[in-house]
């Protein structure tokens, strides 16, 4: 019975993780990547994929969810279709029309190597590339970064946010943005200020530096183009990434202070903006990062309406905003989706959901060769579920991280075996997620 029902979800269109591995596709006949724009959002919380790619094909699905299941299409409230099995959310309007326009591939069943459940720990492999937490002090996207790094002059990635993650630190040089809490500083200030650092270079160009970047990102969240900022704000040494008055270097493992700003703390929309102002410039970074929060539904989740709901339109409409800021960049781009773990196959007590283990991914960008649901699904059946309560875990994510970096920003196999994703050898990247 479980094999008939795999070989009619495969004929719906999904395809199976082992053929995605066999797959080859011309793309690697790429040898330049310097048009590559790469943006990581990390859901920290917890992203319940049940809800957000909703299996409604799934005869359990519907029993362990109850009243927070997502209906089929068609139905007041239903999900929007993919493949006849698998849906989105209703609330995910444009990941829908990038589906629907072959620029969307939704990964599900799919885990990191951690298979506890703490928000802490589970964000530290998701981010350490490792197979457990804390196990280095560096992140894998920063270690792929250095791994590309000759050759490019220039900072290849920009952190944005309120703290600098994990998975930006290490020996490559980046860049980072954040708004400050400081009220703003006048003109005069700024002026002294630059008096005062004038006598030594290095915090005389940390500061130029770091008042550049702003530039650029609050022209940016202002919806300006902000072409014409100062190239030193995105070229040589620290950048942006460390404060104007602090001249410490940045070391591997130990994550940089944001850069002088002036202005208010950052909301989701301003950091999409500030993203797009970074990558659409040509002498700007290619790889972006920043996180959204708020995914941990314990508690009246709501199904078609509701907490989660709410958050996903947000999210939602800032994948939209990033794709129309980013205009011909976009072309170019690929936007990857992913959380530290799943949230538990049925309900709770209190109408929410409790950490769990598998769930769901989304890449998504005009480089993608999309249009389709990458899953081996495992079922819902109560013999089915990852110790007796969650979605189990069919695919490694770090094949999908595998995938996107080899193909898109053309890191060698070497370095994703011994250094991005160090123990790994057995994870196969995914092939031919990309346009060719």
């Amino acid at each position: 019975m479980r094999a008939l029902k795999r070989r009619e979800f495969l004929r719906t269109g999904a395809l199976a993780l082992g053929g995605a591995f066999l797959t080859s596709r011309l793309a690697f006949a790429r040898t330049d990547t310097s048009n590559a724009r790469f943006v990581f959002i990390i859901m920290r919380g917890a992203l319940d994929g049940l809800a957000a790619a909703p299996p409604f094909g799934d005869p359990d699905y519907a029993g362990l969810r109850r009243e927070l299941a997502i209906k089929a299409p068609g139905s007041p409230g239903g999900a929007l279709p993919l493949n006849g099995f698998f849906g989105l959310h209703p609330s995910l309007g444009f990941l829908h029309h990038s589906y629907t326009a072959k620029e969307l591939v939704v990964f599900h069943a799919v885990a990191s190597p951690y298979r506890e459940r703490s928000h802490f720990d589970g964000q530290d492999v998701l981010e350490n590339g490792t197979l457990q937490p804390h196990a280095v002090q560096t992140g894998w996207l920063n270690r792929a970064l250095a791994s590309v790094q000759a050759g490019h002059g220039k900072e290849l990635g920009v952190a944005l946010g309120q703290n600098f993650p994990l998975v930006m630190r290490g020996p490559a040089s980046v860049t980072s943005w954040s708004p400050s809490k400081l009220a703003a500083l006048d003109d005069d200030t700024l002026e002294r200020i630059t008096d005062l650092y004038a006598g030594d270079p290095l915090l005389a160009s940390r500061l130029a530096d770091a008042l550049a970047a702003d530039a650029i990102a609050s022209a940016a969240a202002n919806g300006a183009m902000a072409t014409n900022a100062p190239r030193g704000a995105l070229a040589g040494g620290a950048g942006g990434m460390a404060e104007a008055a602090d001249a410490a270097s940045v070391s591997e493992g130990s994550p940089p202070t944001a850069p002088l700003q002036r202005g208010k703390p950052m909301r989701y929309t301003e950091v999409v903006r500030a993203a797009a102002g970074f990558l659409r410039r040509e002498d700007g970074p290619q790889v972006a990062v920043f996180d959204t929060t708020g995914w941990d539904t314990h508690a009246n989740e709501g199904s078609a309406e509701g907490q989660l709901a709410g958050r996903l339109v947000a999210l939602d409409a800032g994948l939209r905003t990033l794709r129309d800021e980013l205009g011909p960049a976009w072309a170019e781009t690929a936007v990857l989706l992913a959380t530290e773990f799943g949230r538990t196959a049925a309900t709770n007590g209190t109408r929410g959901t409790d950490h769990g283990t598998a769930t769901a991914a989304f890449l998504l960008g005009g480089a993608v060769q999309g249009g389709r649901v990458v899953a081996d699904w495992p079922g819902l059946s109560s013999r089915s579920l990852y110790q007796g309560r969650d979605l189990k875990p069919t695919a490694d994510l770090r094949s999908v991280l595998k995938g996107v970096l080899s193909e898109h920003l053309l890191v060698s196999s070497l370095a994703l075996e011994s250094t991005v994703f160090p123990s790994s050898a057995d994870v196969r990247p995914i092939k031919g997620l990309f346009r060719a």
